[in-house]
C-alpha cells in the first residue's frame, strides 16, 4: 500500500512539473523513460520502516540541534581505540539522558560517523545566514539590537541601530513584530474569503 500510495504521489508530481531531474537523473525527465522507471518500482519489494512521531515540535527541534551545529561525534566522547575497535561514550535519550559507553568494530564506527556527514553543497548552520564568518560582525550585530540586547563586545555602549529599524519621531529602536509577504497576505485572504461564504 506504501509502495502505491508513493507511486501515485510520484506520477501526480510529474503530471504537474513538480519534480526536477539533475546529473545522472536528468533523462527521467523524459516522460517515456519516467514511466518506465515507475513501472521498475513495482518489480521490487519495498520494506517499509515506520518510526513512532515526535512528541511535537520541542522535540524535533532538539532532535535536529544534535546534528546542525557540530559534528556527529567530539574528540572528548573518544575513549579508546584498540585491536580495531573504537570505545565511546554516548548519551541514552530514551532513559533519561543517562551516559553509555559503546564499543564498535572501527568499520562500523566509520559507517555511522559517515552517515552524519553532510552531502556535498551543505552547510552547517554555524557557517550559514547570519552566523556565516563573511557577515557574523555585522548581522549578529542588528540581531542583537532586534532583540533588545547590547552588544557583547561593547555592553556599555548604545547599540548600533541600523538606520532601517530607527524611528523617525523619537530615534528610539524600533522592533518588527510582524512581517507581510505576498504568500501570508493571499493566504489571508482565502481564508477570509471562505470565512465570509460560511
Amino acid at each position: 500500500m506504501f509502495r502505491g500510495k508513493f507511486v501515485a504521489g510520484l506520477r501526480r508530481a510529474f503530471g504537474s512539473g513538480k519534480l526536477s531531474f539533475h546529473g545522472d537523473l536528468k533523462g527521467l525527465s523524459n516522460q517515456r523513460l519516467f514511466r518506465e522507471f515507475v513501472r521498475s518500482l513495482y518489480r521490487t519489494d519495498w520494506v517499509v520502516y515506520s518510526k513512532k512521531p515526535f512528541r511535537g515540535p520541542e522535540h524535533v527541534l532538539q532532535y535536529l540541534a544534535r546534528y546542525t551545529h557540530r559534528v556527529a561525534i567530539s574528540s572528548h566522547r573518544l575513549l579508546a581505540f584498540n585491536d580495531g575497535r573504537v570505545t565511546f561514550r554516548w548519551k541514552d535519550y530514551a532513559h533519561g539522558n543517562k551516559q553509555k559507553t559503546m564499543t564498535l568494530s572501527g568499520d562500523e564506527f566509520l559507517r555511522r560517523f559517515l552517515i552524519h556527514v553532510l552531502p556535498r553543497g551543505f552547510v552547517r548552520i554555524r557557517f550559514f545566514g547570519f552566523l556565516s564568518r563573511r557577515k557574523r560582525a555585522r548581522l549578529l550585530s542588528i540581531c542583537r539590537t532586534l532583540v533588545g540586547a547590547l552588544p557583547r563586545e561593547r555592553a556599555d555602549a548604545a547599540p548600533d541601530i541600523p538606520r532601517l529599524f530607527v524611528c523617525p519621531c523619537c530615534g528610539g529602536a524600533m522592533t518588527i513584530i510582524q512581517r507581510f509577504t505576498s504568500p501570508g497576505l493571499r493566504l489571508g485572504a482565502s481564508r477570509s474569503g471562505l470565512n465570509d461564504s460560511s
